[in-house]
């Protein structure tokens, strides 16, 4: 969304919003906030592609408001976050960290993420375990084993071929390729995560297997709660089709 229909589209609700974008060295990180900025935080990352309007509706919802600042991030590569540049899990990582802390409150943070928003948060976790209070885990692709990447994505890496490869399915290619190395080489430090943790996950999920949840609730050892909900006959998509399930966990984390 660009700034015209982002404004448009808060105004439907008198939604006060911050539309902004972050240089950080030479890089940046754009995001949208609303909420009160001295509440807890709810952190929103996208999948692969995508961009920060996926949680839009979350942003101005009014029981959300009124408990949290709430922001969503266009990801690295994404929307207006340098367009195109694909980056690995730990650089993406990184960068996002170092954006949430140059605008910390010093109030508890909850990470959310949706597929490929799932191993990004996980990451950071890893990389920062004392910084967050909860993950929020929505049909996450965290399992190495469960990951399966397609031979042709390699294929259409190339030149000339990627260079054909419209929008931001070029950076996404990129990135789900390199995904299960990325896993691979987190699995190790899966132990180091100390955050209450929820996970949801429809059982139908063609995109991202459901085995995904029984590999987090072995694997995260040391969370110091673990949460799970299965969205029976659900498919990937459920941060659009199960709205009402996400948001009641949002308002009672503990």
């Amino acid at each position: 969304m660009n700034s015209k229909k982002t404004k448009a589209f808060f105004e439907t609700t008198n939604t006060d919003f911050i539309d902004k974008t972050v240089i950080l060295g030479e890089y940046k990180i754009h995001y949208l906030q609303t909420g009160n900025n001295q509440n807890p935080t709810l952190f929103f990352v996208h999948g692969s592609p995508g961009s920060w309007d996926a949680y839009k509706e979350y942003l101005k919802d009014t029981l959300l408001l009124q408990k949290y600042r709430m922001i969503a991030i266009d990801r690295p590569g994404f929307g207006y976050s340098n367009f195109s540049n694909a980056e690995d899990l730990q650089t993406q990582a990184k960068r996002i960290t170092l954006f949430l802390k140059s605008i910390d409150n010093k109030k508890p943070i909850t990470l959310i993420g949706h597929s490929m928003g799932g191993p990004v948060i996980t990451k950071m976790a890893t990389l920062e375990p004392k910084l967050y209070a909860n993950l929020i885990i929505l049909a996450g692709s965290v399992d190495p084993k469960a990951e399966n990447p397609e031979i042709w994505r390699n294929f259409i890496m190339k030149k000339p071929i990627r260079y054909l490869i419209p929008g931001a399915l070029r950076p996404s290619n990129d990135e789900l390729w390199w995904l299960k190395h990325d896993l691979v080489t987190m699995k190790k430090d899966l132990g180091k995560i100390t955050s209450k943790i929820t996970v949801i996950h429809g059982t139908k999920d063609q995109l991202v297997p459901y085995s995904n949840m029984a590999f987090i609730q072995k694997e995260f050892v040391n969370a110091k709660l673990m949460d799970t909900i299965s969205i029976k006959n659900a498919d990937h998509f459920i941060p659009w089709s199960h709205y009402e399930i996400i948001r009641n966990a949002l308002l009672n984390l503990h």
